[in-house]
């Protein structure tokens, strides 16, 4: 299960997090959100163990999504080592974002 991400958990979770992170910025009222949540689920579960899944609603922690820079939902927030790497916004294939998730773990 991902990680959901708050105020209170971002340092620990993120920031000394010792797996790359992919973080869903998500909406419980956005549709693409609603298609995209089993594909992160899914993709959790055959790279788990290569990198750190988490999710972080958009009306619950507004300050953390203006952090990483996110206007639009979906979002997601590819990060290394605290830094932010690379952003994908709006739905994507499984394949196509399991791609994405494997070159970004190199």
């Amino acid at each position: 299960m991902a990680v959901v991400i708050t105020n209170e958990n971002v340092e620990l979770e993120i920031n000394q997090s010792g797996l790359p992170v992919i973080l869903d910025v998500y909406a419980t009222w956005c549709g693409p959100c609603q298609q995209m949540a089993p594909l992160f689920d899914e993709l959790e579960k055959e790279l788990g163990d290569k990198v750190k899944f988490a999710k972080l609603n958009v009306d619950e922690a507004r300050e953390l999504s203006i952090h990483y820079g996110v206007t639009s939902v979906p979002t997601f927030v590819f990060i290394k080592d605290g830094e932010i790497r690379h952003k994908e916004t709006g739905y994507m294939a499984k394949e196509d974002f399991k791609n994405k998730i494997e070159e970004f773990i190199g």
